[in-house]
């Protein structure tokens, strides 16, 4: 039995029983080739192939794990520059934060954003991230988490704040970036007021 699909530097024959032939072998070929298929089913790998590409993946979701970790570490340091070294360095960031404006476009941006959040709070922090959920392709990935950061502010009031976190993360010279994320609450549509304790 054939299993997976191939990666595009995979794409070499795999011999398949005669009597898959015709229409059936021109449906399996690449969409991109634009040879016939006599004998062989182009775009499929055997399962050692697919196993590759699984381990490649279950590599991603690690390296992607482990930024998430610098990046609680960075929070709970109060270091915006570790901080900003999770996402992209340039104008193709793209965030939309919990609080206006509607969104920050570059890293320059929301690295402001970060240093004004930050210094809310004149002592330490408590920062949380639970429920994360890594979901890697080959150089595209995206995670969702629910994120809660507790502190008291310069006026002595406690804060305690659960946000539902949306990441993407693009694979760039080698390294994961986030390259968009998104930040929310529920919101009663009723009253307008938001649930700032982020409730399932």
């Amino acid at each position: 039995m054939l299993a997976g699909l191939c990666e595009p530097s995979d794409r070499d024959s795999v011999s398949v029983p005669a009597s898959w032939s015709g229409a059936f072998l021109t449906h399996l070929q690449w969409e991109t080739s634009d040879e016939p298929v006599e004998g062989s089913a182009r775009g499929f790998c055997p399962i050692g192939d697919a196993g590759a590409r699984q381990a490649r993946l279950a590599d991603a979701r690690a390296d992607i794990q482990a930024l998430e970790d610098r990046f609680i570490a960075a929070v709970k340091a109060k270091d915006v520059d570790a901080i900003m070294k999770v996402y992209v360095p340039d104008q193709t960031l793209f965030v939309f934060d919990v609080v206006p404006p509607r969104q920050y476009v570059g890293a320059a941006a929301y690295r402001k954003d970060w240093q004004e959040f930050l210094g809310i709070f004149p002592g330490p922090i408590t920062f949380e991230v639970s429920d994360l959920d890594i979901i890697a392709g080959d150089d595209l990935a995206y995670s969702h988490s629910i994120q809660r950061v507790a502190g008291t502010d310069k006026k002595g009031k406690k804060l305690d704040v659960t946000v539902r976190v949306t990441d993407v993360y693009k694979k760039i010279a080698g390294n994961w970036l986030v390259i968009h994320e998104h930040v929310s609450v529920p919101v009663d549509l009723d009253t307008g007021k938001p649930d700032l304790s982020s409730k399932p």
